[in-house]
């Protein structure tokens, strides 16, 4: 009886050992599968995302911050949240296109149709309801 508890014993040792040494190499393992294809930014000197959402999460909230309400530091970055100045869709698409006073211009790194989402996104977030929607053709008045 007491070999045979020794036995047990000895099976129970030697199948936590195998099981934490499987632990330790699956713990160790690389994981080596290719990166994920969103790289997170768009690469080059144009903007591939699609979505107001995305463009906006991606190039507008570094300043305007996530919530929109703006920033004071190195700079001062005004709050878009229920902001009146974005009632006139036209002044907000200028302003992505052309840049005002510390922002800079979009223009050249988007599409009209890029900054038609994100414009209309943050037109109707943020505390925002305006329910007119800017076009295409708005931001090909800007870029004039």
């Amino acid at each position: 009886m007491r070999q045979a508890k020794i036995r047990a014993g000895a099976a129970v040792a030697v199948a936590m050992s195998a099981a934490l040494y499987l632990v330790s190499v699956t713990a160790g393992a690389q994981d080596l599968r290719p990166p994920a294809t969103d790289p997170g930014l768009s690469p080059g000197s144009a903007f591939v995302e699609k979505d107001g959402e995305t463009l906006f999460a991606r190039i507008c909230q570094g300043c305007h911050m996530a919530d929109a309400r703006g920033a004071t530091g190195a700079g001062t970055y005004p709050s878009l949240e229920r902001n009146s100045n974005l009632q006139t869709g036209a002044y907000a698409v200028a302003v992505v296109v052309n840049g005002q006073r510390g922002m800079p211009p979009f223009g050249a790194a988007m599409s009209n149709d890029q900054i038609v989402a994100v414009v209309n996104y943050v037109r109707t977030h943020f505390g925002n309801r305006y329910v007119d929607s800017v076009t295409v053709e708005d931001v090909r008045a800007a870029r004039q």
